[in-house]
């Protein structure tokens, strides 16, 4: 028996031009928990598939007067990552062989029983489930961990309860916080204690494209709707489809696309880039910012009904520093995974180490944490790392306390550029965007880097 709270393990379309043999297919995958679509037809497939997302098609070899075989390359034209399992007739070798030449995962042999329909049916949802988790890590290199956050803070442990609550819902969810402190992981952990935790997360990073492909990594395009458009693609709301999708960096969605975004809040519905169809999707928003969005509604930067709709539970992730009680867990926990990430000897910090990491201000947060901690293990030869294989370690004081370059401070103006630049580079995810931040291009931070005897 499905738990009728659980969303739908996979959604699967059957194409036969024979109602009964769609439906006995049907009534024994239903039953098993998948969500089915039927069609017995190529336009009745194609149309199936314009309407909505399948991760595997059962084809019949012979639909009436039409071929499946020659429906195949169409199907997967319109769904690239639909998985097909072609049914061919009995001791039909020749045709089942055709079948994968031309695009087919595998190939069921009819007459068959519910047990081996549902074998092939589950390997397939099997791989396919694969293909998104593989995605999914992808996506997520460079969080702190894969089993989600923990903290000994009060006030973080606080926003793990509501973000526990919130869970529980499908309201949209916007996470506020500086740059770095672990939002992104707070949007999975959210995903994975909900029911949607068996569909998709796909994440959108805003700022890193153009108002063009932004919308095609959103929604998806057809082939030929733009220069480089080779194939049709499937958007990250349909790889999120029964799901969860985290919109990284809301606040720099661009303005002229607020309102397909808003359309899709309101009615889940959008369009590929250069499909006129409308579309559906079932998926949880999540969104994540560490600008205030209130003054960008103020300066006319962001819709003020779009702000309304994403802010229906908004959650402030606290910095590292107003939750000290968690730097040197977080930083154990690191360093745990790095060694068996680099197979290193580091087996411990210093007592000196951890006392400069508990007062270390860390400007860039958790992500600055991470990035001292792999250096630290990358670099150190021995069991105990020690306070020199901290980045951090040679600042001058006044900086280090402050966590901050400052007008003011009694150091030289190449001290106070070194503090920022590896402030910078420790809070940002690449060069390239620390290169940005600063306001000078990759080859100068190159320089810069080497001159200060950065690594």
């Amino acid at each position: 028996m499905t738990d009728s709270t659980a969303r739908p393990s996979a959604r699967v379309l059957l194409v036969d031009d024979d109602a009964a043999v769609l439906r006995n297919f049907r009534l024994c995958l239903e039953e098993a928990g998948y969500q089915t679509n039927t069609a017995q037809n190529s336009a009745q497939a194609l149309a199936a598939l314009a309407r909505g997302v399948f991760d595997v098609c059962l084809l019949d070899f012979r639909l009436g007067d039409e071929s499946g075989i020659e429906l195949l390359p169409a199907l997967r034209q319109a769904a690239p990552w639909l998985r097909v399992v072609m049914a061919t007739a009995e001791g039909d070798a020749q045709n089942a062989v055709r079948a994968m030449q031309a695009g087919a995962a595998d190939y069921l042999v009819k007459p068959c029983d519910p047990d081996e329909l549902l074998i092939a049916v589950r390997r397939q949802v099997e791989a396919r489930r694969m293909e998104r988790r593989i995605d999914e890590l992808e996506s997520a290199r460079g969080d702190v961990a894969d089993d989600g956050p923990v903290s000994a803070s009060p006030a973080m442990t606080r926003v793990l309860e509501m973000a526990r609550q919130a869970a529980d819902s499908d309201a949209t969810v916007l996470l506020l916080g500086e740059s770095g402190t672990g939002k992104n992981l707070l949007a999975r952990a959210i995903h994975g204690w909900s029911r949607r935790r068996g569909g998709g997360f796909a994440t959108v990073n805003c700022p890193s494209l153009s108002t063009e492909l932004l919308e095609s990594e959103l929604f998806g395009h057809v082939k030929g709707a733009f220069t480089g458009a080779t194939d049709n693609r499937q958007g990250r709301v349909q790889m999120a489809e029964g799901g969860t999708l985290l919109l990284d960096e809301i606040g720099d969605f661009p303005l002229a696309l607020q309102p397909k975004l808003l359309r899709f809040l309101q009615d889940r519905e959008f369009e590929r880039v250069g499909d006129p169809r409308t579309r559906q999707a079932d998926v949880r928003l999540i969104t994540a910012t560490n600008r205030d969005l209130a003054e960008e509604v103020t300066l006319g930067t962001f819709r003020q009904d779009l702000y309304y709709r994403i802010n229906v539970i908004s959650l402030v992730v606290p910095p590292l520093r107003e939750r000290t009680e968690d730097i040197l867990p977080l930083s154990r926990r690191l360093l745990e995974q790095l060694v068996m990430r680099y197979r290193r000897p580091a087996r411990r910090f210093s007592n000196e180490a951890e006392r400069a990491m508990q007062t270390y201000p860390w400007p860039g947060n958790v992500r600055e944490l991470q990035n001292a901690v792999e250096r630290a293990v990358i670099l150190c030869p021995g069991e105990e790392i020690g306070v020199d294989y901290l980045p951090f370690a040679n600042l001058p004081v006044a900086i280090a306390a402050s966590g901050a370059p400052r007008a003011g401070d009694m150091v030289t103006l190449e001290a106070l550029e070194r503090a920022h630049i590896e402030a910078v580079l420790g809070a940002a995810s690449t060069l390239d965007e620390a290169a940005r931040v600063l306001g000078i291009d990759s080859s100068t931070l190159y320089r810069k880097r080497k001159a200060y005897g950065m690594t």
